[in-house]
């Protein structure tokens, strides 16, 4: 239980004191595949969505109330919110809703066992905590032969969707087999309404070597040396 601390701010609001609360434990154990698909979620967001302001990370605690500890979502996405710029600071270690005035529009949990109760626990949890959207995603089939669940908050409960097409947050979720850091498996990624996903960084680098090595060709047919084009 956490210990219940209120401090009252500029507002005359009360706000639980960070000071109290148990930001980071260093306690986190994760898997290759789990790690490597969370910087695939957040990675991606951050190299495509670069005029949008939003706040994506992966095994950050949130704050839903100063009653009970942190939830630790694999990923979750925020709109329109950002970390404030002194980050060390205990009050900005974490994701506290009350801070950041809203809950994340999308949390994002990856089943790697039977232990972590995301259909039970968590489910009832992030209701709670009203975020929008609330993804299972289940590469292994631990809990059934439901690879992605979606859940969508509908006035005060989730409700289970088909629907792959996160309105709320202008996104999509696709299950897409390639290469990623080197190891060839099936993803779950973000993408466009079209089914195109959001590239990574280095997706975006190989796509634009592809596009130079194309005009070049093109030049040389033209009987131009580009080589010789500043």
């Amino acid at each position: 239980m956490v210990k219940q601390t209120l401090i009252d701010n500029d507002d005359g609001f009360y706000i639980p004191d960070a000071n109290q609360l148990v930001t980071e434990d260093d306690t986190s154990v994760d898997n290759f595949a789990s790690a490597k698909q969370q910087r695939l979620l957040v990675g991606s967001l951050y190299s495509s969505l670069q005029n949008q302001i939003f706040l994506a990370e992966s095994n950050v605690g949130i704050y839903y109330t100063d009653l009970k500890p942190a939830i630790v979502p694999d990923v979750f996405l925020s709109l329109n919110a950002q970390v404030p710029q002194n980050w060390w600071e205990k009050q900005n270690r974490c994701y506290m809703i009350w801070r950041f005035g809203k809950p994340p529009e999308v949390v994002i949990e990856i089943v790697s066992n039977k232990v972590g109760d995301e259909l039970a626990e968590k489910l009832r949890i992030y209701e709670h905590m009203r975020a929008s959207y609330y993804i299972v995603y289940d590469p292994t089939k631990q809990l059934s032969e439901e690879i992605l669940r979606i859940y969508e908050l509908r006035g005060m409960r989730y409700y289970q969707t088909s629907e792959t097409w996160l309105e709320q947050v202008g996104l999509g979720l696709t299950l897409w087999e390639g290469e990623f850091e080197a190891r060839f498996d099936s993803w779950l990624r973000w993408c466009y309404q079209d089914g195109t996903v959001l590239p990574t960084g280095d997706e975006r680098a190989s796509s634009a070597e592809q596009r130079a090595a194309q005009l070049a060709e093109k030049l040389r047919e033209m009987g131009i040396n580009p080589d010789t084009i500043i």
